[in-house]
């Protein structure tokens, strides 16, 4: 910046807010930062009682705050998002359908690192819903040279730091396991659980089955399940370590290549994640059931979304893994799952 008497302020870039007051009537910004000073707006300045003025300096190459912004969303979009029009340097990435939020992380550090860049997302792996919020950009001074604009587009063309995942509509089987259900002597709660919860992310629970504590009557349903077609396979119930409890040995006798059985959260610490061929097969513990927000909330959407879950996708949910638990769930506006 540098400061210039007002008369010789034409064609320079007001480097500040420019408040006017007419005393009953007005008071507020008459020119904004970013505005170029013309002849007709030297009257008007001295009006306002401004002798002299801290304008920026610029190269003829130096990149405005609404362009740098717009070539910059631009290119971290993906998939699903749509952008804002820019106000006062700054562009909103808006989601522009329903599904699975991915953020590319290395690639955004790589981004921000340039000091004179900012670009702020809200969590990733969450589902999201047309027309939300999703991450906003823009440049922190007015002007950036165009040798900085050049090296975050390098970055941002290995591709988006920002996309939506459409959820797959899947065919869902479940197996109901307990001997308390299987005769009779209860009546199944979880069952209508998992048609909601399935419900609300756009799939359908095709069939469920009844397994007495037996690990071959378990695999067998399993085995029936994927012969019929389903895409993805939730069992519920025996998923402790008691005797009694033969869901995790069922799953293995059935085919299940075992990812993970436990997970580092709570509500969801029994969770059983495996793969019958392409076919994930969960073990769901209890707390699905009863809790309003639990371990099925981080992980089945990102199945049904297509991905192939690991340990160590699982292992990192162990930071923001602890559910409050709070009287009026706000999930995902929370920590619960975020690292």
């Amino acid at each position: 910046m540098k400061e210039v008497a007002v008369e010789k302020a034409v064609g320079t870039v007001l480097a500040h807010d420019l408040t006017q007051i007419i005393p009953g009537e007005y008071k507020g910004p008459k020119f904004k930062k970013g505005h170029v000073i013309t002849e007709e707006d030297i009257p008007v300045m001295l009006s306002m009682g401004k002798k002299h003025l801290y304008v920026l300096e610029k190269d003829d190459t130096d990149v405005h705050e609404n362009d740098a912004a717009l070539r910059i969303a631009s290119k971290a979009a993906g998939n699903g998002i749509k952008l804002t029009d820019p106000a006062e340097g700054k562009i909103e990435l808006i989601a522009e359908i329903n599904g699975l939020l991915k953020i590319y992380r290395e690639r955004l550090y790589q981004l921000v690192a340039q000091d004179e860049i900012m670009f702020a997302s809200i969590h990733d792996n969450i589902v999201v819903r047309e027309g939300e919020k999703l991450a906003g950009t823009r440049i922190i001074p007015l002007f950036v040279a165009e040798e900085v604009m050049q090296k975050a587009e390098a970055i941002l063309a290995d591709g988006p730091i920002i996309e939506i995942v459409p959820l797959k509509e899947m065919r869902v089987g479940v197996v109901t396991t307990g001997s308390e259900v299987y005769s009779g002597l209860i009546e199944d709660a979880f069952g209508p659980v998992l048609v909601r919860k399935f419900g609300a992310l756009g799939s359908k629970v095709e069939k469920q089955l009844f397994a007495d504590d037996d690990d071959e009557m378990i695999a067998d349903c399993i085995k029936q399940l994927i012969d019929e077609g389903m895409d993805i396979i939730g069992i519920t119930g025996g998923m402790s370590v008691d005797p009694d409890d033969r869901t995790p040995s069922g799953i293995r006798k059935a085919g299940g290549e075992v990812v993970s059985y436990g997970a580092p959260v709570l509500p969801g610490a029994m969770f059983m994640l495996s793969y019958i061929g392409d076919v994930p097969v969960v073990g769901l513990p209890g707390c699905v059931m009863y809790s309003h927000t639990s371990i099925f909330d981080l992980i089945v959407p990102r199945l049904l979304a297509g991905e192939k879950i690991t340990k160590a996708d699982i292992n990192k949910l162990a930071v923001g893994g602890l559910c409050l638990n709070c009287e009026v769930c706000t999930y995902p506006i929370c920590g619960f799952g975020k690292a």
